[in-house]
């Protein structure tokens, strides 16, 4: 591996970019932060953060690319020291689709906590706008407070944070806590001894929910004290041991705790998946659905359509074998309903053009 450090453009707002972060600490792997806008912003342009620029052989870091997920499995091809992808195929795919949860659903709540509760806009559009330039003129930043929260109120529609979606969203968000206050109770990690995909996604998502946005920060003190404190040492990993491919759970001794989020994917996420899927391919620029027995709208989304081709693909390339444990994993205990995610089910949906 080359050992000039990485660039990783970043702002502490940003749940994927301090998800990169973590992962860049634990891993060892050097890297630079580059304040996106700032000063210091020398990398190309891209239109979303985080962005990774690495270094060719005379240090020149000319080529980057964003997107939190794949920029991890190449770090991954990168290095094989301290890897955060299980070795056990079957557990490998339940910590990508734990990571796929937590960068597209949890994030919902992150959202919504942040743009829907005025204490919360108000701390928003004041500090949002210091992470590029703390030595920002008063009458910039003032122009800058509007622009951010007029733009991002406007998109509560769009991306699903109104009064109609409220209760899924928040409803799911207290479950997620109450369930990782049981898991750390015994576990340090979802999968292991170790971190893996889906721990530092759920780790990004929560650095807002929990350290930064008020209203979602208290629920979290007062629901899983646990996992506040979690997410201030997940921040920085440099320092846990690591032996080889040692600490992975195998396929048959993942916790209950940590299965026992594959129901919330199952009755958030999958409709939520398959509902927006089935409004693309009918044409459709919004869509209606029903996420644990609460009716949801919002506007359809391209990439989200591409993460459940790529759940689907992920599964796909299992081993027949590989396949049938995972769908053991999913279904669950016989005298337990069912926590399999339908991903090739229709959607209870309907769409209609916006």
């Amino acid at each position: 591996m080359n050992t000039r450090p990485l660039k990783l453009r970043g702002v502490h707002g940003s749940p994927y970019s301090l998800k990169m972060r973590a992962v860049l600490r634990y891993r060892h792997i050097p890297f630079r932060w580059v304040p996106q806008g700032s000063k210091w912003d020398d990398m190309p342009p891209f239109p979303l953060i985080p962005v990774i620029a690495f270094p060719d052989a005379e240090g020149k870091h000319t080529d980057a690319q964003m997107d939190s997920s794949p920029l991890i499995m190449r770090l991954e091809e990168m290095q094989a020291d301290r890897s955060i992808v299980p070795v056990d195929p079957v557990v490998a795919f339940v910590d990508y689709l734990l990571e796929d949860f937590a960068d597209e659903w949890v994030t919902k709540a992150m959202y919504h906590y942040r743009w829907y509760y005025d204490e919360a806009i108000d701390k928003a559009r004041r500090l949002l706008p210091l992470d590029s330039n703390q030595q920002i003129p008063a009458h910039d930043w003032g122009r800058f407070q509007k622009y951010i929260s007029e733009r991002q109120i406007g998109r509560r529609a769009l991306v699903g944070s109104t009064e109609q979606n409220r209760a899924p969203i928040e409803e799911s968000y207290v479950r997620i806590l109450g369930l990782m206050e049981t898991h750390l109770e015994t576990s340090p990690f979802l999968l292991g001894d170790r971190p893996g995909r889906g721990d530092f996604a759920l780790y990004g998502q929560m650095t807002q929910l929990l350290r930064f946005d008020p209203v979602s920060a208290r629920i979290g003190i007062a629901t899983s004290p646990r996992m506040v404190h979690w997410v201030e040492r997940t921040d920085d990993l440099s320092w846990w041991e690591v032996d080889g491919d040692a600490g992975w759970v195998t396929r048959d001794s993942i916790a209950p705790t940590t299965l026992a989020l594959l129901p919330e994917i199952g009755r958030t996420y999958a409709p939520f998946l398959l509902a927006n899927d089935a409004a693309l391919a009918a044409g459709d620029e919004t869509f209606s659905c029903v996420i644990d027995g609460h009716p949801y709208s919002q506007g359809t989304f391209v990439y989200q359509r591409k993460c459940l081709a790529w759940i689907r693909e992920q599964y796909a390339s299992l081993t027949v074998a590989d396949r049938a444990d995972v769908d053991a994993l999913l279904e669950g205990p016989p005298t337990r309903p069912s926590r399999r995610p339908t991903w090739t089910a229709s959607a209870s949906c309907s769409s209609s053009p916006g």
